[in-house]
């Protein structure tokens, strides 16, 4: 079946922002900042790093997070494999993908070793250090389909105020369901409702400073068994 495109508008050249939600698909502060901040430091990585870690998230978007975890795991000197899922209703054509990934300098040796992958438009990668399975489609109706728990989340779904689909406690009980024991969460949102979704899921969420002009974002932490 043909991909259709997905609408975009492209914000000061390089920042993609989606029409359905009327959202930038990064923060227009700075969009590798922002994740190293809320999703890799707030997911306590790289010290939670070990052979088969397995990342999770909600929202693929423009693939900058699942780059910035391999860097971090490269740059770290992690042996053996990550493993990281993402769950996404709508992809990004791979030629918008690409283009917004050439925002990030930092990157950009690993963005053009996966630049292959997107222009056939995989939807699983399999490296010497990584395993990667985009899964398309309603996360309602997908994430209960995980066969393996989840070490860390990325809850990165547009503002729940746009895209509210990505933030309903339906969702999040069952991203309780499948994180592992011990197991995290981050969002850059600090939406009183996604926290008390998280807590009614069996995670502690907490309230912490947020990134640039965000006062605050969410963690969640499972208790270990």
């Amino acid at each position: 079946m043909e991909h259709q495109p997905e609408p975009l508008d492209w914000r000061d050249g390089d920042v993609p922002v989606s029409r359905r939600f009327d959202d930038p698909y990064f923060s227009l502060d700075d969009g590798l900042a922002e994740t190293r901040y809320v999703f890799l430091t707030g997911n306590g990585l790289p010290d939670r790093f070990r052979d088969g870690f397995h990342i999770a998230e909600l929202g693929f978007g423009t693939g900058l997070n699942l780059l910035a975890s391999l860097q971090l795991w490269r740059e770290t000197g992690q042996t053996g494999v990550l493993h990281f899922t993402s769950f996404e209703a709508f992809p990004m054509l791979p030629d918008d993908m690409i283009r917004a990934q050439q925002a990030f300098v930092d990157l950009a040796p690993l963005a053009e070793e996966l630049r292959p992958f997107w222009q056939k438009n995989a939807r699983t990668i399999t490296l010497p250090d990584l395993r990667f399975t985009l899964v398309e489609g309603d996360a309602r109706k997908t994430v209960p389909t995980l066969t393996k728990d989840v070490d860390a989340w990325f809850l990165d779904g547009f503002s729940p105020a746009k895209n509210p689909e990505l933030w309903e406690p339906d969702l999040l009980a069952q991203v309780g369901q499948h994180t592992a024991s011990g197991g995290t969460a981050a969002t850059y949102t600090a939406a009183g409702h996604v926290r008390r979704a998280l807590a009614a899921a069996g995670l502690t969420p907490e309230r912490i400073p947020g990134f640039g002009r965000k006062r605050h974002m969410t963690i969640a932490r499972k208790a270990p068994e």
